[in-house]
């Protein structure tokens, strides 16, 4: 659980918010995450609000807060998305349909934006497809290796039923070595590779390694390539990680595989099975 998230728990359920503003909100929360003395320079923003069709009278509030955190003897600057949930006088962190054990904070996200669709992300398909899919991975993920190189390779065969634009996504506190293997699949296309996102999910590496050498070497081995410690540290490769990961954070991705289908988040990940293709 995240310093954030922690801190999200010490928020009431409720509060007398009466039909709250978007300011009342920005209040309330400020008053319950700023009230920690580690906490300094707190800014919360509200990024987009979403009605919740299932639940009458609740919305989405999607937020991010930017603070500086004291701990220990260091301070650092962290900057975070959040969801929280508003119906009338009531603000929840967490919300649970106890009759269909939905969680809401799981498949409740921003609609994806236009400007995210971006040539050097799609991956097959036309760009102007039936159908638009996002997918967010890291090749090092367990379910993402089961998952991904199968749906990109049925979605592939069906380039005016499906446009896929694919985001380099690794959890770098659990695949450590996911980082250089996604910026060498960035530096390689760059150099004319084509489409090297399948291959990612056969580099075989142990996802604890953090010797970018080693790592380089394992991407090489499976590409044929020579993609060495400059390429990756290339200003149009950091760029491209790093928009990535800016998109990633603006639909409030938290695992993988994450997907988008048509701009909603796809909890399932397997609405692109429910089209009929020809």
């Amino acid at each position: 659980m995240s310093l954030m998230q922690k801190l999200s728990t010490i928020l009431a359920l409720s509060a007398s918010l009466m039909a709250a503003t978007d300011a009342e909100v920005i209040s309330f929360l400020k008053k319950g995450i700023g009230g920690n003395p580690n906490i300094s320079n707190l800014q919360i923003e509200i990024n987009g609000k979403k009605n919740l069709p299932s639940m009458s009278g609740w919305q989405a509030y999607f937020t991010n807060i930017d603070a500086d955190v004291k701990q220990g003897a260091e301070t650092r600057h962290i900057t975070q998305n959040g969801i929280y949930f508003v119906n009338g006088n009531v603000i929840a962190p967490e919300l649970i349909n106890i009759k269909t054990g939905e969680r809401y904070n799981d498949t409740v996200a921003p609609d994806f934006s236009s400007s995210f669709y971006t040539k050097s992300n799609l991956i097959s398909g036309e760009a102007n497809a039936a159908n638009k899919v996002a997918i967010f991975s890291d090749p090092l993920c367990p379910f993402c290796r089961r998952y991904v190189p199968e749906a990109l390779a049925y979605m592939a065969k069906y380039p005016k039923t499906f446009a896929v634009y694919y985001y380099h996504y690794p959890l770098a506190g659990l695949h450590p070595a996911a980082v250089t293997l996604t910026k060498a699949a960035i530096a390689a296309e760059q150099n004319g590779l084509d489409n090297a996102v399948l291959g990612l999910y056969k580099v075989d590496i142990n996802a604890s390694e953090r010797d970018e050498q080693k790592i380089l070497n394992a991407f090489n081995k499976t590409f044929g390539t020579k993609i060495d410690k400059d390429d990756i540290r290339r200003s149009s490769v950091i760029k491209q990680f790093e928009f990535d990961q800016k998109v990633a954070s603006s639909m409030m991705v938290a695992g993988t595989p994450t997907v988008f289908f048509n701009g909603q988040k796809d909890p399932s990940k397997n609405k692109y099975k429910e089209i009929k293709v020809k």
